[in-house]
């Protein structure tokens, strides 16, 4: 796919990127090559290939290490409210910002 300089102004725009009119041929030329590479990519015949999750997965099968979940901390409400000025129920009470 080839692009041209007046392309490349419309996506600086949509993009709110100022290009100068001097970068324009030099940006149109880099895109086009890697639209024209993705297009290369996109005609390759990937039947039978499984989608890897994991870059390191073609080395060897990589298992997520997952942590059991359970309490690791006690409630220590009363400590951390302990220095608050106002307090009720349990929750802080703080003073009205927004009227």
């Amino acid at each position: 796919m080839s692009l041209n300089p007046k392309e490349i102004s419309k996506l600086g725009t949509l993009a709110r990127l100022h290009i100068s009119e001097a970068q324009q041929e030099a940006t149109a030329a880099q895109l086009s090559d890697i639209l024209d590479f993705v297009g290369q990519l996109s005609q390759q015949d990937t039947t039978g290939i499984e989608p890897l999750a994991h870059p390191l997965a073609v080395l060897e099968p990589v298992a997520l290490r997952l942590r059991t979940d359970g309490v690791t901390e006690t409630n220590q409400r009363e400590a951390n409210q302990a220095n608050a000025p106002a307090v009720e129920s349990g929750l802080f009470l703080v003073p009205k910002v927004i009227e």
